[in-house]
């Protein structure tokens, strides 16, 4: 897996795991409670994979559909309750490092937010932490028709970038974003911060996997 770096004209940022710390302070409250159930054999796997479920359900119904070959029925659901759910007001945390990563490529790219969020939410967490500066457009829930794991999100912020959507770079932390991105013919990064695991994340053929969102800077524009 590898990006080609030439072709990259512009990013897109999934919000959940990905620029927001959502699981991590979810999962610590329930870990405890695992460890009381004698068949748990991973307590902290169960933990995430129970906070996929309150925070993201449709990535966590996504994560089912190759068992049960239901592909499209589950995408149409998964796209009707993302565009129809309401998130709770609360305060987030941040992924360690994302907000110095955005600043460096800041001015060296255009990027987008591209969230399956409702408006509200997505932009109380961008604004708790004072990341919309960094971006030129912001994709949630109502921005297209459609929302992730379908392509419109992308490819409506590659319009309002002006690039072409096969020069945009996805990351996200689950299948859908991978899904999303590919099915925009853009390339796709997975970052192991938020919700997905390496394996599944894999099985989407994502052009690289990142241990945290933190890290695509390094990627992008080395080191230095």
């Amino acid at each position: 897996m590898t990006l080609d770096l030439q072709r990259i004209r512009a990013l897109c940022f999934d919000v959940d795991g990905t620029l927001s710390d959502t699981d991590d302070f979810y999962v610590n409250k329930f870990v405890g409670f695992f460890h009381y159930m004698p068949f748990v054999s991973d307590p902290a796997r169960a933990a995430r994979r129970l906070v996929m479920w309150m925070e993201s359900p449709g990535n966590a119904l996504l994560g089912i559909t190759d068992t049960i070959g239901l592909d499209d029925e589950i995408i149409a659901f998964i796209n009707w309750m993302y565009r129809h759910r309401k998130h709770k007001a609360r305060q987030y945390l941040i992924v360690p490092g994302v907000e110095q990563m955005l600043a460096r490529l800041k001015g060296h790219y255009p990027m987008a937010v591209v969230s399956a969020r409702d408006e509200d939410s997505t932009m109380a967490f961008l604004k708790q932490f004072d990341l919309v500066k960094y971006f030129d457009v912001i994709v949630t829930a109502l921005s297209a028709e459609h929302t992730k794991p379908y392509a419109d999100p992308i490819l409506f912020a590659a319009q309002k970038m002006g690039v072409m959507p096969d020069a945009c770079l996805m990351t996200g932390d689950t299948t859908v974003d991978i899904r999303a991105g590919k099915a925009a013919g853009a390339q796709t990064v997975g970052v192991l911060c938020g919700f997905g695991e390496q394996a599944e994340l894999q099985r989407q053929r994502p052009d690289l996997i990142l241990p945290s969102t933190a890290d695509l800077a390094d990627v992008l524009l080395g080191d230095g």
